[in-house]
């Protein structure tokens, strides 16, 4: 009997113990355990990296390409007043980044420079985009080089192309002594109405030069319907222009 009482103490006291125990485990774990997020400056949960991939919206820096700067151009379109833009390659298919600080340099024929600005520009997922921006006065001075960097590394995050229903129906080009003039047709293949999107135009001459350009802000796109889409340019280019590219960009 006092063999089996003993046993019996011993059994009582072991799953008394291990009751505290899972008490008091359980209790820490609601004090002092905090669940993974993409915001806690660590790896975890399903993480590829810090805040990062799985679950997270953030890409990690090993599933994004570098977006490529194709080429910065600037045309005269006034006394004094130029277009700038800069070709921009975005060549991840579900990646965009908003807001992308960037610097623009015009110099001089003799390397002085004239004018600089800072912007932000935002890269759509799958799409090509152009830092644009109109109308800079260079105060009489002659502009003979363009120099775009980015100030700040694009932060990227998961997103499909919002504007996959849009499609370019036709483009009419046309020039009078001291204008010229684009029609775009741009249609909403969706069942869905499309919202504000802008729409960068690049002028082509025969060696695939970009000649000109320009944007115009769409309002939207009710579903199965088609706009046109007018941009306007104070100079006659002499019939140089050979192909037209449209661009149509959620920003």
């Amino acid at each position: 009997m006092s063999s089996w009482s003993r046993n019996r103490k011993i059994l009582y006291g072991g799953t008394t113990t291990i009751i505290i125990v899972i008490i008091v485990v359980s209790i820490g774990l609601k004090l002092f355990y905090k669940a993974p997020t993409c915001s806690d400056g660590l790896k975890n949960g399903d993480e590829k990296g810090v805040d990062c991939g799985g679950s997270c919206a953030k890409l990690c820096q090993s599933a994004f390409f570098q977006p490529i700067v194709s080429w910065t151009r600037f045309e005269e379109t006034a006394p004094h007043f130029y277009n700038v833009a800069t070709y921009i390659v975005n060549p991840n298919i579900d990646g965009i980044a908003y807001n992308v600080p960037y610097r623009v340099q015009l110099y001089d024929d003799r390397g002085i420079l004239i004018t600089e600005y800072n912007r932000t520009v935002t890269l759509p997922p799958h799409r090509n985009t152009i830092a644009f921006e109109g109308a800079v006065d260079l105060q009489e001075r002659i502009p003979a080089k363009a120099l775009f960097e980015f100030t700040g590394a694009p932060e990227w995050k998961k997103q499909s192309d919002t504007l996959a229903s849009i499609f370019v129906q036709d483009k009419q080009y046309s020039e009078e002594e001291n204008t010229s003039t684009l029609l775009v047709k741009i249609k909403n293949s969706s069942a869905e109405n499309q919202g504000q999107f802008t729409a960068y135009v690049v002028l082509y001459d025969k060696n695939n030069n970009a000649l000109g350009f320009s944007k115009t802000i769409v309002d939207g796109i009710d579903a199965g319907q088609t706009i046109t889409a007018p941009f306007t340019w104070p100079v006659n280019r002499n019939g140089a222009v050979i192909s037209i590219e449209v661009l149509p960009v959620a920003e």
